[in-house]
């Protein structure tokens, strides 16, 4: 059996992709996050009962309509790497008011990472 390791490089550059995604957050421009996500990417989680689930423009618009998030406090708390995938656990606090954790799933396509789709849980 043969263990893959990752490089060093590889988790450098996959938190260079989630920095995109919170320096969006923080300007409150969707634009910002978009080159962290690939063109296809998806999203999917609830704001209370409701299911917030689609193209990932949707979360460019509602970052629009949000915002900025001039004190958001962002944590990587996970990376799981192996190949060409990728797994991020990040937790927010404080976008505008709100806590978030989110899962990203990640791909390296020709020698670049993008989220190709985020799920979240917004606490209560």
């Amino acid at each position: 059996m043969t263990i893959a390791t990752a490089n060093i490089s590889d988790y450098d550059a996959i938190t260079q992709v989630i920095q995109h995604y919170i320096d969006g957050a923080r300007s409150g421009r969707g634009g910002d996050m978009k080159p962290a996500f690939h063109d296809d990417a998806t999203i999917y989680g609830y704001v209370g009962p409701d299911l917030f689930a689609g193209p990932i423009q949707g979360l460019y618009d509602w970052n629009d309509e949000n915002g900025p998030a001039k004190d958001i406090q962002s944590r990587i708390v996970h990376i799981d790497v192996v190949g060409t995938v990728a797994s991020v656990r990040l937790e927010s606090d404080n976008w505008t008011g709100h806590r978030f954790t989110d899962f990203f799933n990640l791909l390296k396509e020709d020698g670049k990472w993008k989220i190709m789709n985020k799920v979240f849980h917004l606490h209560a």
